[in-house]
This record gives C-alpha cells, structure tokens and sequence, in this order.
C-alpha cells in the first residue's frame, strides 16, 4: 500500500516547504501568504460551489459573491448552500476567514509593537539585560559595605 509521505518523517510537499522556508517567516510575510491562499480559495470555492449547488447558486457569479461574503465573514444569508458538498466548502470557506482575519490582526499588531519597540530604543530607554548588569553591580556594592560593617563574630 503507497503512503502520501514517502520515507517516515518526509514531509508532503518539499517544493512547498523550500518556497517557504527561503526567507524568514515575518508576521506581514505570513499575511502575504495566507491572503493569497484566501483569495485563492475565495476564487475556487466561489466557483465549485456553482457546481455543487446548482439549485442556490445557478451562476458562478453568485458563487463568488457567496464565496466572498463568506470568507470575510460577513454572511448575509441571502444565499446558503443547502447540499452537503455544498456545506463543506462552506465550512471552509467560514474557517479559512476567520483564520485569514486572525492573521492580518496579528500581523497589523506585532508591527505596531515592533514600531513602538524601535522608538523606545531610539528614545535612549536602557535595554532590560544592562538594567539587571547595573542593579547586579549595586546589590554587589551593597553586599560589600554590609559585610565591612557586620562584626566578625556574627
């Protein structure tokens, strides 16, 4: 029997893996990519779903307003796939949305906090390692004082 991975621990799409692994995965890289495969499967969805539920969808361009609607979960209800190949791409056109929303939230904040990063350290603010250096070399001062002052019988 054929195994989809080939040798144990091979993964599944190498060509895939290298595009990705090329650069380093930022958070606007992985926004990037994770909108082209939305819109991809937006496009795709929009057009099997015409096929699959011909009954609700009679034209592809109802499919993608669907599709459309949808994936930006915004789901007016004017138009539901009511088959049950037809309710399977909608369970994956809703959680392929709320994915893609998640990562271009998470995008939009870490490059925010990076921003404010970058200016608290253009603003001359001491880095957390050179504060706990500088705290460590007073504790030793005071520990050093301390132990001049304590009597030798104690």
């Amino acid at each position: 029997m054929a195994t989809t991975q080939g040798r144990a621990g091979d993964p599944l799409h190498p060509r895939t893996l290298s595009f990705l692994s090329r650069k380093p995965l930022t958070a606007a890289r992985a926004a990037r990519i994770i909108a082209f495969v939305t819109v991809s499967i937006t496009v795709v969805s929009g057009v099997v779903i015409h096929f699959l539920d011909r009954a609700n969808f009679p034209d592809i361009g109802g499919g993608m307003w669907w599709a459309v609607q949808t994936v930006t979960t915004v789901g007016y209800g004017d138009a539901v796939p009511t088959s049950t190949g037809g309710r399977l791409v909608a369970t994956l056109v809703m959680v392929l949305g709320i994915g893609f929303l998640t990562v271009v939230t998470a995008a939009i904040t870490s490059t925010f906090v990076e921003a404010a990063r970058g200016r608290m350290q253009a603003a001359g603010s001491e880095p957390l390692e050179a504060k706990l250096d500088r705290i460590d070399a007073r504790l030793d001062a005071i520990e050093a004082k301390l132990a001049e002052i304590t009597p030798e019988g104690r």
